[in-house]
This record gives structure tokens, sequence and C-alpha cells, in this order.
């Protein structure tokens, strides 16, 4: 079931006026069907292999607390194969079967493993990784087995992070489900503003820039220089407010109920370093990465080498997460390099802004250190969206490109809106879009400066009332509802 549904429109206030209704002792019970039903709104039948890893997962738990020795470690490497083999088979089993047959036919061998026809189960790699932090923290000993099948299938399933996150650790969302949330206005109308927030994001502004983002990136070969640069600029806007204004939905849906999932977007764009930008962006998935995967490895406590290696690893381990295809693995191979670079020239570039005289808290500086930040996760996403490699190096070859013609006729309105229509929109549509994204820009910058939700909720009921009553407005009549777009995560 999407967010950006009318089915959902119905769902949710139906499920949360019955949470508010029940006893206590029967709330976890109405989300868990409410969660089942939610999902099996896209395939029903894939729950069967949800409940697979969530019987997995619960048993090895169980089994890692109450053994000792080597067997906790046989638990551990048992449940965390079974569950990423579910993952392999319908995500990667192609993608590397692709890659061997064209090996095997480079060398003129026989490859006789044919393609599986399936379809990947939404949030696949989500609801995987939460499953493994709970196995994981539960052999750590830092978080307890949890013996109520029903619960720990609620912590899986729960509904506003089940298929796009935030991934959860057992630690933080576990006990909520024992815990009494009562009605709280207050805390559920800041739940609603949260939700209308994600929903501004998604319908008004993601999905109306998808509409120059598919144009383009469908048929490259058509374009050259600007249109590509405005598409790729407009992917950077839309993969944001599509993954954020999930998020928002999510978190601000858990919070009316009385849940406190954690923060996933920090207005990441505004990074002065593409370090900092991963501490903001999806920090579910990258503090993850983290624990499991670049700490055991040996983080930055190793020789620099190594530390490097670990670094690269991760991320494209990372960019192998969310898709399978070899534009992804480069995807994160570029972030991971990014890094690596920042690391080898920090004490260069530290010489020359010492140099110059350079104050590293100046606004000049700082706004230097996020424009360049935001450049190189721009030209990342390049990779992120085209359809395959072929498309992501056209693009990249071509994205300075043909300039003479616009140069030319930039001050001729019928020469503007032909080309404009040319990536698939009007002017009108054009100015709205720039108008949105201003509304975007603006509150971002607030944000940064104060907590807008605590900041209403001091203001005189009108002026309150008077922002709430715009927002609506704005979704309801800009939305793009013609036809229901899928959020972007939803296929990883």
């Amino acid at each position: 079931m999407l967010f950006n549904s009318l089915q959902f429109l119905i769902f949710f206030p139906v499920v949360t006026t019955l949470y508010f209704l029940l006893p206590h002792r029967y709330r976890w019970m109405l989300l868990l069907l409410a969660s089942c039903i939610f999902y099996m709104a896209f395939i029903p039948i894939y729950i069967l292999i949800l409940v697979v890893t969530i019987v997995i997962d619960y048993l090895a738990g169980i089994y890692i607390e109450k053994s000792e020795g080597r067997k906790r470690k046989h638990f551990l490497i048992l449940s965390i194969i079974s569950t990423c083999l579910v993952l392999f088979i319908f995500k990667y089993f192609n993608f590397f079967n692709d890659n061997f047959r064209s090996i095997a036919q480079a060398l003129d061998l026989r490859y006789p493993i044919n393609v599986i026809n399936i379809i990947l189960p939404i949030g696949l790699s989500f609801h995987t990784f939460q499953s493994l932090s709970y196995v994981v923290e539960v052999y750590k000993g830092r978080q307890k087995a949890e013996k109520n099948f029903g619960i720990y299938s609620l912590y899986v399933m729960f509904y506003p992070q089940l298929v796009a996150g935030p991934i959860e650790r057992p630690q933080n969302l576990l006990h909520q489900f024992y815990e009494k949330h009562d009605f709280e206005y207050n805390r559920v109308v800041d739940g609603l503003k949260q939700m209308a927030w994600g929903f501004f994001k998604k319908v008004v502004i993601a999905d109306r820039v998808s509409v120059v983002v598919n144009q383009v990136y469908n048929h490259p070969a058509n374009y050259q220089g600007l249109p590509l640069i405005i598409a790729t600029f407009l992917f950077a806007v839309q993969i944001y407010c599509d993954f954020s204004g999930y998020s928002n939905i999510a978190i601000g849906a858990a919070k009316v109920m009385g849940f406190k999932l954690m923060t996933n977007f920090d207005r990441p764009y505004f990074s002065k370093s593409i370090s900092e930008f991963w501490k903001r962006w999806h920090i579910s998935l990258s503090t993850w990465f983290r624990d499991y995967l670049y700490i055991p490895l040996g983080g930055n406590r190793v020789s620099k080498p190594r530390w490097y290696f670990n670094l690269f690893i991760t991320f494209l381990v990372s960019g192998l997460w969310h898709g399978a295809n070899w534009t992804f693995v480069i995807w994160g191979g570029l972030h991971g390099a990014y890094l690596i670079l920042a690391i080898q020239t920090q004490k260069f570039r530290n010489k020359i802004t010492s140099a110059f005289g350079i104050s590293k808290t100046s606004f000049l500086q700082k706004s230097q250190q996020i424009l360049f930040t935001l450049v190189l996760v721009i030209f990342a996403w390049i990779f992120f969206r085209a359809n395959n490699l072929k498309d992501a190096i056209y693009i990249v070859t071509h994205l300075f490109s043909n300039f003479d013609e616009l140069m030319k006729n930039w001050h001729n309105v019928n020469f503007l809106k032909g080309y404009l229509s040319g990536l698939g929109i009007s002017m009108s549509e054009f100015y709205r879009i720039v108008i949105f994204l201003l509304i975007l820009f603006v509150v971002e910058v607030i944000q940064g400066r104060l907590n807008i939700i605590n900041y209403l909720n001091q203001r005189p009921g009108v002026v309150r009332w008077s922002i709430y009553y715009l927002m609506i407005i704005l979704i309801i009549f800009f939305g793009a509802f013609n036809q229901v777009q899928q959020f972007i995560y939803f296929q990883f």
C-alpha cells in the first residue's frame, strides 16, 4: 500500500482510531494485522517470504541467547546465511548469473543456468537488515531475545517503516510495543504535521520533477548539455524529496500512535563534506553499515591502506545493497573514492586555507564547501539514476555539449517554451517547480536554525491554522495525483 494512495487515506485513520479505542493488551495484535494487510496490498503471496525470515531470526535469537561458546556463533552464522540467502535469490541471483554468463561467453564456454523470472518483494532489503540487526545485537549481548513471536513479528513488520525504513534497531523499537501510548493531542498533531510535510515533498515536488527526470533519463541519447544537467539536478531533488518524504510520513504516522522512530534525514544537501553527507543522508542505513560492516572490518583503527580498503568495501557493498546493477556499484564506489581522496588531501587543503588566511568558520568557506560537496553528490547520482552503464557514460560525456543554440536564443520566449516542451513540461509548470523548490529551500534553511514544529506550536492559532490550510491546499491542488507514483526506495 502506497502512502500517497486513496487506500492509505482510509487505512491510516481507521487503524489509528482502532488503536486508541482498543485496550492496551490488544493493540500489538491490531498493528500486526494492519501491517500484514499493508504489505499484502502489493503482492499478497510474498508475505510468506517475510514470514520465513521472521521465523528464522526469531528462533535464532532465542537459541543464540540460550547457547554458549561456539554454538552461539554457529546460530548467528546460520541466521545470517539463511536470511541473506533469501535476499540473494530474489535480488542478486540474476545479476550474478548474467555476469557469469557473460564471462563464460567471452571464454567460449557453455553456461547452462537460466534466469529466474521472479519479482523482487517490496522492501526486502530493509526488513532483511532490520532482522539482521536484531540477531547481531542479541549475539553481542546488547539485546535480550524476544520471546513473544507476535511482538517480534511486529518489530520486523511495523507498517510505517516496513518497506523503506528507517531501519530500526531492536533497542529502540521493541520495548515500545510493550508501552502504553495514550492519545495526546499535541503529539498527534505534531505527527500529522510531519506527515503533511512528507506528503508535500513527495507529491508536490518529487512526483512533479520526476516528469523531467524520466523524460531525459529514459531517452538520454536525445539530449545533450543543459537538459542532462537540469535532469540530473532535478533527480537529486526528486530522490531527496521522495525518500525523506517517505521518512517524514513514516515517522509522523508512528508518532501519532506514540512510537518514536529514528531520524533518517538531516538536511543532507547542506553538508560541508562527503563524510558529513553520510551522517545526514539515510542515517539508519549509513549507521547500519558503520556498525555491522565498517567497524567489524577494523574501521579506522588499522593501517592507512587497510582503512582505505575498509571504507571502499563498505561503500561498494552499500551501492550493491541499493540495486543489482553495476551503476549502483559504481555509485557506491564513487562515494568511497570521495572519502579516501578527502582524507588524503586533508593536510594540503588545510595548508591552502591557512596560506590564504581563510577562516574555516567564514560564510564564504562554508558556502564553498557545501557547493563542492553538492556537485560531487549530484555527479554520483547520474550512476544511481541511469538505467544502465551505457546511459550513464553517455550522460557524463555529454553534460557540457551543445550550449551554442541555447546561448543564442535564451531571450526568445518561444524558443524557451519549445525547449521546456522537449523536457516534458510547460513554462507555467517550470515556474511552479521553481516556486516549490524555493519553499523547500527556505524551510530547510529555517530548520537548520530552529525546530519548525515547536516554533509553530508557539504561534497564535490564526497563524498556525493559516499555514496548515496552505499546506493542505498545496498538496490537494498541486500534488501530482494523475498517476500515483511509487516511492523510489520501494525497489530496494
